[in-house]
Formats: C-alpha cells, sequence, structure tokens
C-alpha cells in the first residue's frame, strides 16, 4: 500500500511524514521526493511469533511518499509533475493546516482543502479532455473508440466541470477502463487536520463522501513523539493522554479506507503477514504469496487467529475442526492463518 502526503505549502506536511515514519528532519531533502516504507503494526503477529519461534518475522508494509515542495505553488509544468509522482499512489494523505501559522494567520482549514482539491480536478479535467480529444480525432482518422470508454470519459469530464471529485461517484470511481488514467479525484484520500499541541477536534466543516475519512493529528507533538525512545515516548503518550500514535492511526484508517485485510502465514522458518483487500478469494491470496501456488492451488487449511488462540497449537485447532480445508473461491477473513496446497 502506497499514500501519497499532499498539502498547501505551510501546512505541515514535511512534519507529518516525519512523524509517520519516525525519520529525522531533513532539511536537504525538502527539494526532493522523499519515500519512506515502514511495518503495520500487527499483536496477532507478535504473538504468532512467539508461538512458532520462526527464524523470521516479516510485518505487512505500508509505503509513504512526500513529493519534492517545490512543485506546490510554482509555474503549472512543475504541477504537473507533482501530480504525475502521486498518480501510481493508492491513496492520498491530505494534510491540511488547522493552526496559526507562524506570521499569525488563522486556520482556514475548508478554504485550504478546496484549493489543493480544485488543482486536483483541474489535472484531472486535462487528462479527461485530452483523451476524449484524441478519440474524436481516432474517430475521424476510422477507428472507431470504445463506446464504453468515451461514455465513461464523458461523464468524467461533466462531473469534474461541475467541481465535484470523482471518487464521489463509485461506479467511475472503479472503472476497470478507466484504471490506466490514475485519476487523482478518484482515489481515496485521507483529509489530516494538522492541529495545534493542546486540540484535538475536528474543525468545523462539511461532510465528505464516499472514499473520504477524517482525522486529526497534532503534527508538532507526534513528530516530538516520533524522535523519542519506546520507553519516552509511553511516557509522552500517557502525558498527554494520547490513546494511539498518529502512526498508528492513520495506518488503520487507511486499511479501512482501502478496503485492506491481513492473513498470515506461519511456520519454523518464517511468520509473516500478507495484505489483500477484503473478499478476496483464496487462490488470489495464494498468488500475492506467488504465482506458481495460484497455478497449482489444491486446497486452503485455513484457521481463525481467535480459533488458534483458543486451540493453542495448529495440531490441536485440527483435532477441535476449526482448522478446515477451503477451496479456491473462498473470501478470506481478517485474521486467516493460512497454509496453501499446492502443486506444480
Amino acid at each position: 500500500m502506497k499514500s501519497a502526503i499532499i498539502g498547501l505549502p505551510g501546512s505541515g506536511r514535511q512534519s507529518v511524514f516525519e512523524a509517520l515514519t519516525g525519520l529525522p528532519a531533513d532539511q536537504a531533502a525538502k527539494a526532493e521526493d522523499r519515500i519512506a516504507a515502514i511495518k503495520v503494526p500487527d499483536e496477532r503477529i507478535d504473538v504468532l511469533s512467539r508461538l512458532y519461534r520462526p527464524r523470521k518475522t516479516i510485518y505487512a508494509q505500508v509505503e509513504f511518499l512526500l513529493p519534492d515542495s517545490a512543485a506546490y505553488g510554482g509555474q503549472p509544468h512543475r504541477e504537473q509533475a507533482l501530480w504525475s509522482r502521486v498518480r501510481d499512489a493508492d491513496a492520498l494523505i491530505h494534510v491540511v493546516r488547522n493552526f496559526t501559522d507562524a506570521g499569525g494567520a488563522p486556520p482556514r482549514p475548508q478554504k485550504d482543502h478546496l484549493a489543493l482539491l480544485q488543482e486536483m480536478i483541474l489535472a484531472d479535467l486535462i487528462v479527461a479532455e485530452k483523451r476524449i480529444e484524441r478519440l474524436a480525432a481516432d474517430a475521424k482518422r476510422g477507428k472507431k473508440p470504445n463506446p464504453e470508454e468515451l461514455s465513461l470519459l464523458e461523464a468524467c469530464r461533466r462531473h469534474l466541470e461541475d467541481e465535484q471529485p470523482l471518487r464521489r461517484f463509485p461506479e467511475l470511481a472503479s472503472a476497470k477502463l478507466l484504471r490506466g488514467y490514475a485519476f487523482l479525484t478518484a482515489k481515496p484520500v485521507m483529509i489530516l487536520f494538522n492541529n495545534p499541541d493542546d486540540d484535538d477536534r475536528l474543525p468545523d466543516m462539511a461532510e465528505g463522501g464516499p472514499a473520504e475519512k477524517r482525522l486529526v493529528i497534532r503534527g508538532k507533538l507526534e513528530w516530538e513523539l516520533s524522535q523519542m525512545n519506546e520507553a519516552d515516548a509511553a511516557e509522552f503518550l500517557a502525558e498527554f493522554g494520547i490513546r494511539a500514535s498518529a502512526r498508528d492511526r492513520v495506518i488503520r484508517e487507511a486499511y479501512d479506507l482501502l478496503g485492506l485485510i491481513s492473513f498470515f502465514t506461519v511456520g519454523d522458518d518464517e511468520v509473516r503477514a500478507w495484505t489483500v483487500r477484503q473478499d478476496t478469494v483464496a487462490v488470489a491470496a495464494a498468488e500475492v504469496i506467488h504465482s506458481d501456488i495460484r497455478k497449482g492451488f489444491i486446497r486452503a487449511e485455513v484457521v481463525s487467529y481467535g480459533d488458534l488462540m483458543d486451540a493453542g497449537s495448529t495440531a490441536e485447532a485440527r483435532r477441535r475442526g476449526t482448522l478446515r480445508l477451503e477451496g479456491k473461491t473462498y473470501r478470506v477473513k481478517d485474521g486467516d492463518i493460512i497454509n496453501f496446497r499446492f502443486n506444480v
């Protein structure tokens, strides 16, 4: 899973990136894209690792991209370059300033949010219009366009001209024929309000639509937390009444936003978490591990994490009947522990 962190200048997106990744401040990197992969915290992996004592324990990972800050508020070609780097992200994290800045300017979250949203709408509109023009030119040369693709693009253009993000129209946001365009406003978005240290409230703003989440981060506070060792961080969390770090909350909400779940493979060699979308069938989950497992799929041995904990071992779960065999069309559930039987 890859999330791009975006926001207007002065929103604090650099500090948010460092708070989420634990990376130290790097002034020199502000003129470059910054990318960091971090493990997804999961107590179930910790417990399974203690149970099986594997040689390796591998957590799921998420990737955060912080695009080059020089691309914001500059010339059009710079902003186009920014959006081209963001288009391959699975989701967007839009950091919105909700604190008084160094110059004394009060927060204006609604206005700032809409300003960047309108830039993305314009970028998507340019993509849609260029493709519609190309299809029209092809038609004049005798090449018949795909009528369904053209109809979908024209619908996109109408909504974008009405200043509506495409994520608010699920039939367009999920259309297979449009996936190659990687429309920015079709991506799920987490609006992350960057609050001052003493305020953890959401600002009063109009409600969003589908595939949108809203979360508060006290950016400066969370940045300080991310730079501490584990013991100091625990004390810091307690002092400020923070139940979970911004990193944990953002990852959890991002999984929910994207409809992601984790299943596990276990053994003496390795305990590992794998990430798939909800309702993924067993044979597709097998391919996440290796394409050969999908090709030679026979059955999946499945036990839920809860049932395994109740049984205490795979052998006891099998004896109780909570470890079962499932076929290709079994829909994987969050927390399933799976051993794929295959033959190639």
